[in-house]
């Protein structure tokens, strides 16, 4: 029998934040470059420049509200009304002392003016206007009060969301930096796997797992690309970890990390170069026979076969690598709640519970789920899970816990 170089030591399985720190002190993860798309396209990508404001935003006092641009000193009292300011053009002249001009929201104060009553403390009396008192400043948006000329308004790796779109279309900005998308193969082993279309056999399965591990690299900011199923037979992974390597960024394999004799990820990684693997097994439930590789500079993440084992430890803890390639944050998914009923665990492991959020009186609960890794539905019913940190063996019921929502 083949000796396999890869097995576990229990004594030595690395807590799930110590692995990470471990495998990009060892493989550096980085951004593969900058590429622009046009603004309509750049909705959930990483900004990869900094930008500033080109001018001042506004660009010139504005009305806070519908009402009369006047002088504060000059209220209250009865004023002539010389006219109305139209949106979009700036009055041609200072204000006459004396005289209230009409003006709607966001409409240009006019110089000479330095304040605007609302309408609703302003009465019409033929050509006159009675106006209540204000200050000056008031319901005037200053200039500059949004963004200066030159300030900093967008840092590089932002995740562009609709705030962000509204701020780039402001600046003017068309064609948008942001980072690449990685892209990154996502290969599923096993003989019992069979297409979701087949009707499987006794012991065959359908292959939901490369599914789920898409659309979560997807929400993630990657760019998933699917490669063949992959049989146990020796040989095959290598040949399609190869090519997708050759093809790809980085790439995701599910299944074949465990300690048994068909179990080849580990060793079918170091026959392609170093690296190789940095960590082999976590400790933490699920997801112990986790694998932290590399090739030359391209990231391999070896997952567990069990679907709730492979979507939780792609959440996780394969998060911060997949920010390291998407250069920026992921969106703060983070729900504070109080659990419903404890938690208990093993010390010294790092447990991620599956639960779902109620609304109750007091406020979101936190209700665990069956921990069972190999099931399919269990996440699909979460909204998300608890970490119960290693130096804990019990989270009580009513203690206040963070849910990570899922992707």
């Amino acid at each position: 029998m083949e000796e396999r170089r890869f097995v576990f030591h229990p004594e030595n399985l690395l807590s799930p934040r110590d692995a990470i720190a471990t495998f990009l002190a060892r493989v550096p993860l980085a951004p593969l470059g900058i590429e622009r798309v046009p603004l309509e396209d750049a909705a959930g990508r990483v900004l990869a420049q900094a930008l500033h404001a080109d001018r001042d935003y506004p660009d010139a006092p504005r009305s806070a509200m519908d009402g009369f641009a006047v002088r504060a000193a000059q209220t209250p009292g009865r004023m002539r009304v010389d006219g109305e300011i139209a949106m979009g053009r700036a009055w041609p002249a200072p204000l006459a002392s004396g005289a209230a001009l009409r003006i709607p929201t966001g409409g240009v104060v006019p110089e000479g003016a330095d304040a605007v009553v609302p309408v609703e403390d302003a009465s019409l009396e033929g050509a006159e206007v009675v106006v209540g008192g204000v200050h000056v400043g008031e319901n005037v948006n200053p200039r500059a009060c949004d963004m200066r000329a030159g300030q900093p308004v967008l840092a590089a790796g932002t995740r562009i969301g609709g705030a962000q779109l509204g701020v780039l279309a402001t600046l003017g900005v068309t064609e948008v930096p942001v980072f690449r998308r990685p892209s990154i193969a996502v290969i599923s082993s096993g003989d019992e796997l069979v297409p979701p279309g087949a009707t499987p056999e006794p012991g065959q399965i359908r292959d939901s797992n490369r599914y789920a591990i898409a659309g979560t690299l997807l929400a993630m900011g990657a760019r998933p690309v699917n490669f063949p199923t992959v049989t146990d037979e020796p040989g095959k992974l290598e040949a399609v970890l190869r090519q997708a390597l050759e093809h790809c960024d980085a790439a995701v394999l599910t299944g074949g990390s465990s300690v048994g004799e068909r179990d080849r990820t580990p060793d079918a990684i170091a026959s392609l170069g170093a690296p190789g693997v940095v960590v082999h097994g976590l400790r933490v439930k699920p997801g112990k026979p986790t694998v932290l590789a590399a090739v030359g500079h391209k990231l391999v993440l070896g997952l567990p076969g069990n679907p709730t084992s492979a979507l939780m430890i792609l959440s996780a803890v394969a998060a911060p690598l997949m920010e390291a390639l998407c250069g920026g944050a992921l969106p703060n998914r983070k729900v504070s709640a109080v659990l419903a009923s404890p938690l208990h665990s093993r010390k010294g492991w790092t447990w991620f519970v599956p639960v779902q959020l109620k609304d109750e009186p007091e406020g979101p609960a936190a209700h665990p789920l069956p921990l069972r890794s190999s099931t399919v539905s269990a996440l699909a019913r979460a909204d998300g899970y608890v970490a119960v940190p290693e130096e804990q063996e019990t989270l009580e019921a009513g203690a206040r816990v963070i849910v990570h929502r899922l992707m």
